[in-house]
């Protein structure tokens, strides 16, 4: 059982948590990765869910021996592919804007860390008309480290103003559950559907099928 009167702030991540985005980078990454002569597919990309583009990017240049010198321009191709689809798709999550006025109209500070970039953040807020909502929103892309290491969401908690163990983390990927957990804050899993499931993800220390479930739980 959550209460949420035991929390100062909520922290919700963006991809697959506020908007149904994971589709969408598959088919970003799949379409700019062929283009390299790459022959990865979407299922292999559910090992870097959850991680920085940068990272998902050096590690499949890595990985598949691309030679790719320049990594910056892979990086860039995707995410105007993902600003192109997202603008074209935009569609918030079933419960999400229930779930934000429930907590704004409870005084609960809300707040957004997630490892997409700041220009992703600005789109996504715009195009589902809900940046008013958020006292904060950060990018991972401004830490020396992604998830699933903490620093996102620790900055998120110095900018609400609000101690750690007083914030209330809300994702769907494993690497983003560890990120909320090395914060010290409580952790909600709400898998995201394309994902296949995973076992690892019992770690955190709430679980919910969807966003609407968890507002029902919290609004009792």
């Amino acid at each position: 059982m959550i209460h949420i009167s035991q929390f100062d702030a909520v922290i919700f991540d963006m991809d697959g948590v506020l908007i149904d985005s994971e589709p969408l980078w598959k088919i970003a990454m799949e379409e700019v990765f062929h283009s390299l002569g790459s022959t990865l597919t979407k299922s292999d990309f559910q090992k870097t869910v959850g991680l920085r583009i940068d990272e998902v990017v050096h590690f499949w240049n890595q990985h598949e021996n691309w030679g790719v010198e320049n990594e910056q321009e892979v990086e860039e191709a995707i995410i105007v592919k993902m600003i192109e689809l997202i603008s074209e798709n935009a569609a918030p999550l079933s419960g999400v804007l229930e779930t934000l006025e429930f907590l704004q109209k409870n005084g609960i500070k809300i707040g957004l860390g997630t490892s997409s970039s700041s220009r992703l953040i600005q789109v996504v807020l715009k195009e589902l008309n809900i940046a008013h909502f958020f006292a904060v929103a950060h990018s991972a892309e401004n830490e020396a480290y992604g998830k699933p290491h903490p620093a996102v969401y620790l900055q998120v908690a110095q900018e609400l103003g609000v101690s750690p163990n007083k914030c209330l983390v809300i994702e769907d990927s494993f690497n983003g559950v560890l990120a909320g957990l090395a914060a010290k804050m409580k952790v909600v899993c709400i898998p995201e559907k394309t994902h296949h499931p995973n076992p690892k993800l019992a770690v955190a220390d709430f679980h919910f099928e969807s966003m609407s479930d968890f507002l029902h739980e919290i609004a009792q």
